[in-house]
């Protein structure tokens, strides 16, 4: 079978929506319809009860009246012939409560990682009629890559991120910020900074990120400010975050999600194959960042 690219996020959940909602909604999805395609869950495997839980489905996608060429051999001829509920693609994935992670196929052309996440989305709240839930996939991000895109900047002039609460892990170089967010009660936090001048913004997002890279027991000597600890909030699938700068006297953006995590995978997988191979990657990830529950 050939392989394909799953990408590794976080599915962030709001409102009355928790782990269970989610998954239940999975399982008991119904068709969605958007403009020329409808959408829905399929093939879905509900393995909550395992040792490793997970959950296991595909976003299909598909045209409520198709048609397909086929040959009339009286005639020799090809013809074209209606078909109800057409597959157009399907995108395999796997959501893993331990992590609040899931691995999502993309597929070119059909069914991109943004379309994936607006698609994903829609389903999970459709279900419970859009009433008091909130459902989104952030990106994990590659820290090597995300590093080495900020090093080719030659100023930093803003520094701005979106961050959730983090349930059940959290990072311990952002663990600040998650306490502080739960004293606030906060279902997100902004912040952003801006300097136009010479020199740009001082930020140690590259040190505290190398610094963790090479020693997951890293500590740095003073403590992490709110904005780069929301930053690294962001990188690890629990926001947005983004670094501006400029490069050879051009304006550079670099989004967290530029330089999201991904691995190698059969595009026709075994549902717990998949679930497996996912978590290895996530597990590494908690390695590598030192994250806890």
């Amino acid at each position: 079978m050939p392989n394909g690219r799953y990408n590794l996020g976080r599915v962030i959940k709001s409102g009355t929506l928790d782990a269970t909602k989610l998954m239940n909604a999975i399982v008991r999805s119904k068709a969605l319809t958007i403009r020329r395609f409808t959408w829905i869950f399929t093939d879905v495997v509900d393995s909550r009860d395992q040792p490793l839980p997970y959950i296991y489905a595909r976003l299909s996608k598909y045209s409520r009246v198709g048609e397909v060429t086929v040959v009339d051999p009286e005639v020799k001829s090809q013809v074209e012939k209606l078909a109800p509920n057409l597959l157009v693609a399907s995108s395999p994935f796997v959501y893993l409560p331990t992590y609040s992670g899931i691995a999502y196929l993309h597929i070119w052309n059909e069914i991109q990682e943004e379309l994936f996440e607006r698609r994903f989305k829609a389903l999970i709240e459709s279900v419970y009629e859009n009433f008091f839930v909130g459902c989104e996939i952030e990106p994990v991000s590659d820290y090597r890559a995300f590093t080495t895109r900020i090093r080719e900047l030659d100023r930093i002039t803003e520094i701005a991120a979106k961050v959730y609460p983090p349930n059940p892990l959290f990072g311990r170089l952002w663990g600040s910020l998650k306490d502080y967010v739960k004293k606030r009660n906060a279902s997100e936090i902004s912040v952003k900074e801006q300097q136009e001048g010479a020199g740009g913004l001082k930020t140690n997002i590259l040190p505290l990120m190398d610094g963790i890279l090479k020693d997951s027991e890293f500590d740095p000597d003073e403590p992490v400010d709110i904005t780069d600890a929301a930053v690294l909030m962001a990188a690890d699938g629990y926001g947005v975050g983004k670094v501006s700068g400029d490069r050879n006297g051009e304006e550079v953006v670099i989004r967290t999600s530029d330089t999201q995590k991904s691995f190698s995978f059969s595009t026709k997988p075994e549902a717990e194959a998949l679930a497996h191979e996912a978590a290895r990657y996530f597990r590494a990830t908690n390695d590598e960042r030192d994250m806890k529950h």
